[in-house]
């Protein structure tokens, strides 16, 4: 049995869980075994037809009084005690900040290795074949997999989700995990919204400057740009560094993956750290004076010239087209 852990904000899925979903299934259907989910806390049933389109068979629902939020210890050793009770081949987990956090918790409670950012996965009788992303996307390992469990977190956007089964009749099964005070003395008790609406993992558009936009004023065209797409703004890392924008505006290996269907990289020479976090994007448009570039080279559109003259010349055209 193949089990994959859905992992939520208090109830509301992270989409990319279903990437790791996709890839547990097809796991699943190689090995010949049965799929499992399992979600920790809050109640989040209404999901249970879209995990039954996926071809899970039961669905486990870890319940306590310590769980009703995040707590990456907690979560942990309630994930610990139920793998325990129903003894998968492997357990799945989407890449996120919070599914590596996770499994790298079960992986020291149970201790055994726990394999990150999997992008594709041969099961076999005795080790695994591994291919994964190491050193922030630059370069693809292959590696082998021998535990009596195999541990995996999948790199988002790396696998598309797909309903790749009929309707399946899920199961909800309750767990109830041992734990005490001690367990759960890291987790969240109070939360401050930064900001409502769309964010940078889940906008359709993204505008984000680099050190080409100049100073934090020079970012005002951007915003303008992203509200007359309907999108947000983004930033490289220098941008953050030089206090231009908040660090929750960063996109990049130590800032926020994205994929959304439109990334314009306005004065972004292309980093590879800055390339792994938006590499899923489907169309990229890069402004940029310098047409060597690595976000120029691997862009599917370029504009060859100064993002302060290009930005602005942009949004009055939009304008003059929604006002026509």
């Amino acid at each position: 049995m193949i089990l994959a852990l859905i992992t939520h904000d208090r109830g509301a899925v992270e989409e990319t869980s279903f990437q790791a979903l996709t890839l547990a299934h097809s796991l699943a259907t190689d090995l010949g075994a049965r799929l499992h989910a399992a979600f920790i806390g809050p109640d989040v049933n209404d999901m249970i037809p879209t995990l039954g389109r996926q071809g899970v068979s039961v669905a486990h629902h870890v319940v306590h009084e310590g769980l009703d939020d995040y707590g990456p210890g907690a979560w942990g050793l309630a994930l610990a005690q139920l793998v325990e009770s129903i003894r998968p081949e492997a357990v799945l987990c989407v890449g996120s900040d919070r599914g590596n956090e996770v499994m790298a918790h079960l992986g020291a409670i149970l201790d055994l290795p726990m394999v990150a950012n999997c992008r594709e996965v041969k099961p076999s009788g005795g080790a695994w074949e591994i291919t994964r992303t190491r050193w922030g996307g630059s370069l693809l390992e292959e590696t082998s997999l021998q535990a009596p469990l195999k541990l995996l977190t999948v790199s988002e956007h790396a696998v598309e989700a797909t309903m790749p089964a009929g309707p399946e009749a899920t199961e909800v099964a309750v767990f109830t995990p041992d734990l005490v005070e001690a367990d759960l003395v890291t987790r969240v008790v109070d939360r401050r919204v930064a900001s409502e609406g769309i964010t940078l993992a889940t906008s359709p558009v993204i505008v984000s400057g680099g050190r080409g936009v100049g100073s934090a004023e020079g970012f005002r065209p951007l915003e303008e740009l992203a509200a007359l797409l309907g999108g947000v703004v983004g930033c490289s890392r220098v941008v953050t560094n030089n206090g231009w924008r908040p660090h929750s505006d960063q996109v990049g290996q130590t800032g926020t993956v994205v994929a959304p269907d439109l990334y314009i990289a306005c004065g972004i020479s292309g980093a590879v750290q800055h390339w792994v976090g938006m590499m899923a994007s489907k169309t990229i448009l890069a402004i940029n004076t310098d047409r060597d570039a690595p976000m120029v080279t691997k862009a599917d559109y370029a504009v060859l010239g100064d993002v302060n003259e290009v930005v602005p010349a942009l949004v009055e055209e939009l304008k003059r087209r929604r006002d026509g």
